[in-house]
């Protein structure tokens, strides 16, 4: 399977607030809010949706290609993601702009404030996945809204099955819009929080929702996450971990363990598991692509999880 990910590349800024946003927010003030946090950690990293997703499946052994739009500011990650081996040929430069840049401040309970800067991003609709022949499989991820209406469009037409995953690019769309979207997909891929919004915005129950695609997964945190598969609802846990760092790229893990398992025509319980472990990795470390694992690392943690390899 060759798969194409359509989504974001950006700069994350990272800052971290050693404190809790409640205790300098004012509830009755709300109306009025001016707030100014102290951030003496600050790091940049690599980020964006579709990056993040790649290199979580560079860790696996894939080479997925990218799909995306980036500023004149792009070329330290350029000269990444070649170091990595990723094919080039789907991101394009536009001209007078800059990459997406994400500006995300974490206090101690894990919570995030982010500005995101879409710069070049808005120009995903210029893009079409064309430009990359012989995709098999696909994901749009968070990206410009008219890219991601394309895209999903492209996909469909072109019967190649994709993984809707909205991610904060949900509250861009109406409920018909994202209805639309699941007459399209194969697979749908959610957080808790933007399960119950998409189910707010359209009027159906996460499990009517679900029941429009063939699979569709919402992640819980330290919780898990659960699989809703035609009848069933698969329940995954979660793999326990000593450090919790930094939640910033977790996500997008959890999601490279999923397209992994797709590509690979695993079973969902083992393809969940992936995922959840992938996330447990990532959560471990500061920033989105900063983690890293063996495979001979990986088939160790998967045995002693769950008892099973990646490995045949």
């Amino acid at each position: 399977m060759r798969i194409l990910l359509c989504g974001s590349l950006a700069y994350d800024t990272i800052m971290v607030f050693p404190d809790h946003f409640k205790n300098h927010i004012l509830p009755d003030r709300l109306h009025q809010l001016s707030v100014a946090f102290l951030v003496p950690e600050m790091r940049r990293e690599f980020g964006g949706t579709a990056g993040n997703i790649a290199y979580n499946l560079h860790l696996l052994g894939e080479t997925p290609s990218i799909l995306a739009t980036v500023g004149e500011d792009f070329l330290p990650y350029r000269t990444r993601l070649e170091h990595l081996g990723f094919d080039l040929r789907g991101i394009r430069l536009i001209p007078g702009s800059y990459t997406a840049q994400a500006f995300i401040t974490t206090d101690l309970d894990d919570n995030q404030i982010t500005a995101f800067h879409p710069g070049a991003m808005a120009a995903s609709h210029t893009h079409t996945i064309d430009t990359v022949p012989g995709i098999t499989m696909g994901v749009v991820s968070p990206d410009g809204r008219e890219g991601m209406l394309q895209h999903a469009r492209q996909f469909h037409e072109a019967g190649i099955p994709f993984l809707f995953d909205p991610g904060q690019g949900l509250p861009l769309f109406s409920g018909p819009e994202l209805l639309e979207f699941l007459e399209q997909a194969t697979w749908l891929a959610v957080n808790d929080y933007e399960a119950q919004l998409m189910a707010n915005k359209t009027g159906l129950s996460f499990e009517q929702l679900a029941s429009r695609v063939d699979a569709a997964i919402m992640t819980q945190g330290a919780q898990g996450s659960c699989i809703f598969a035609g009848n069933e609802v698969i329940p995954i846990p979660a793999v326990p971990t000593d450090r919790i760092l930094d939640p910033t790229g977790c996500g997008d893990a959890y999601r490279a363990g999923l397209m992994y398992g797709l590509s690979h025509r695993w079973d969902w319980d083992r393809t969940g598991r992936l995922a959840s472990l992938l996330g447990s990795l990532k959560i471990a470390c500061r920033g989105g692509q900063n983690h890293t694992v063996t495979r001979a690392q990986l088939n160790e943690k998967l045995q002693e999880n769950f008892g099973f390899s990646l490995d045949p």
